[in-house]
């Protein structure tokens, strides 16, 4: 690796990954100003605060000097959703139920550990809303929605415990979906998972093909980034970033 190269350390699930979501990471590696860094992805699609806290070696191991962690969105989702909770577990391999309490626990100690095993400059953002829908009569999208803030607060306030920057993905998302809402999202639909990821991995559809077929202003599916989405949290990135 080379030495006059910042490495930046991104954690996280699907939207850090680029699965079926706008590539995020691809985007702040394109911009001039970061010429310099190597951005490396530590995205697994999926992944619970659990599963990152697993892979945390990976990322000690590169060396970064700043680390951006966006996770907790799969584990508000399984909080809520019954039929993805099963998938999750069986998937993930989870020793327990989802909980608050769990993934607290978890991004807490993500968070310790890599002020102790590092020298990064870290940064937490909190969660992008779910569905586009903020006064949803929806009872699943009404869930999700406090679900959503209620895990964008804990991370918030972990940043502040652990005196490490916050990124307010969750308040800037949410105040251009305020400005312009859109549809919700009902319930998690396992087969429209499946189809979207086919025409994404197999008949190569574009982010964007994916959230204008899905009728999606700032995501592909209600869940995932598209680029209008996207775009939003790699400009909060790129600020992180620029100062410090």
């Amino acid at each position: 690796m080379c030495s006059n190269r910042g490495v930046v350390a991104c954690l996280g699930s699907s939207s850090t990954a680029a699965r079926g979501s706008y590539d995020w990471i691809a985007d702040l590696q394109s911009r001039p100003q970061n010429a310099s860094l190597q951005f490396l992805n530590f995205g697994v699609a999926g992944d619970l605060a659990f599963n990152a806290l697993r892979r945390l070696p990976t990322v000690v191991a590169s060396r970064p000097d700043k680390v951006v962690i966006l996770i907790g969105a799969n584990d508000a989702l399984a909080r809520v959703s019954k039929k993805l909770r099963w998938l999750l577990r069986a998937r993930k391999f989870l020793p327990r139920r989802p909980s608050t309490q769990w993934f607290e626990q978890n991004l807490r100690r993500i968070v310790v550990d890599l002020k102790s095993q590092t020298r990064a400059r870290i940064a937490l953002c909190s969660l992008g809303p779910i569905g586009e829908s903020p006064d949803s009569p929806e009872p699943f999208q009404q869930a999700i929605n406090r679900k959503i803030h209620d895990f964008s607060a804990i991370i918030r306030q972990i940043a502040a415990d652990q005196n490490v920057t916050f990124i307010p993905f969750h308040e800037e998302l949410s105040a251009h979906i305020n400005a312009s809402p859109g549809r919700s999202l009902e319930r998690i639909r396992l087969l429209c998972m499946f189809r979207d990821a086919f025409r994404l991995r197999v008949l190569h559809w574009a982010p964007d093909d994916l959230a204008a077929r899905n009728g999606w202003q700032f995501h592909t599916d209600g869940i995932h980034l598209n680029t209008r989405g996207g775009v939003i949290l790699a400009n909060l990135v790129q600020k992180f970033i620029d100062r410090s």
